[in-house]
């Protein structure tokens, strides 16, 4: 599982921890990752990591998470997607078939039907595919009536790709595969070694048939991850004090949570200890731990409050970051 990232999209939220780490709804974004996983009979996971990789320690002391025992891979420097790969293989000694999987992809993909599929195609390798509206932020992925791979575009302009079906994130995998990945610096899966496997005819892709799929990785994603698992009620922990005068809509607030009188939080995430001021509005906006929205203050428009930030009474930030960024 790759988790090396440094989660700059999801800033300020991830200046001090990995995207990973973040919650959705009640429990960090791995432990629904792995959960998943676990669902389809899978019982060992290497994290490849990079960024804050103690964060993940000091959370799962006996190494085990969602039922799955964790081993961890640290890289001493980025090594992308396929050197992230074969170094963690590497790693814990993998000399069979084995999956791969970007950490911040959430979905209920059939993960028993990919492998079904990989073995009745003699595959090296097999991506499973979905289908999405705008392929230009993606991989994708042109095959053949077989399931073959016969193109593999990272990231093509919109009204250029040929197809909207794009690399979803998960892979099968056989050893043959490490030994295409050169050793010790970094290199692109989607960018040379998936491409040089479609031109040797061994790669292949299955459509995942449909399933829930979301990169959950901007903040767009991340709040509609939230919002696609609350349907149209809101999930309010126990720990949380909300005003009888305020409103709380299909959101999510975490313990400790305070909204106060007035206060209106909608298709929102509001994460631990923070809290919403009188007469307060909070829409469409991520609010971080600790973090503080003044008496009457607006914060909409996709917002995100880090950690232990502050909005003044009164002021308005729209579409903004608090703090900014530090590139």
């Amino acid at each position: 599982m790759l988790v090396g990232g440094l989660g700059t999209r999801l800033r300020p939220l991830t200046h001090h921890i990995p995207k990973q780490m973040l919650p959705v709804v009640d429990r960090p974004m791995i432990e629904v990752v792995l959960a998943r996983l676990h669902a389809h009979g899978v019982d060992d996971v290497v994290l490849s990591l990079g960024y804050r990789a103690d964060v993940f320690a000091a959370a799962y002391p006996d190494g085990t998470c969602a039922g799955v025992r964790l081993h961890y891979a640290v890289e001493d420097e980025p090594l992308d997607t396929a050197g992230a790969v074969r170094f963690a293989a590497r790693h814990a000694g993998i000399d069979e078939r084995f999956l791969v999987m970007n950490s911040d992809v959430l979905t209920d993909l059939d993960v028993g039907a990919l492998v079904r599929f990989h073995e009745a195609h003699g595959a090296e390798g097999t991506i499973a595919l979905h289908e999405v509206d705008d392929p230009s932020r993606f991989g994708v992925v042109q095959t053949d009536g077989d399931g073959r791979v016969v193109a593999f575009i990272e990231k093509p302009p919109r009204d250029a790709a040929p197809t909207n079906r794009i690399n979803a994130g998960t892979y099968v995998l056989e050893p043959s595969v490490l030994d295409r990945i050169p050793d010790g610096r970094p290199v692109s899966i989607e960018r040379a070694t998936f491409p040089a496997m479609a031109a040797d005819g061994t790669l292949f892709a299955m459509d995942d048939g449909g399933a829930y799929w979301i990169d959950a990785g901007t903040p767009a994603t991340y709040l509609q991850a939230q919002l696609d698992a609350v349907g149209a009620t809101s999930a309010i922990a126990p720990g949380a004090a909300v005003d009888r005068a305020a409103v709380v809509e299909r959101s999510v607030l975490g313990d400790g949570v305070v909204v106060d009188e007035g206060a209106d939080v909608l298709r929102s995430i509001v994460l631990r200890g923070a809290k919403i001021g009188r007469g307060a509005h909070v829409v469409d906006s991520i609010v971080g731990p600790g973090a503080t929205v003044g008496d009457g203050a607006t914060v909409d428009a996709l917002s995100i409050l880090g950690e232990g930030a502050v909005v003044a009474s009164g002021t308005v930030v729209s579409n903004g970051r608090v703090p900014e960024p530090v590139a």
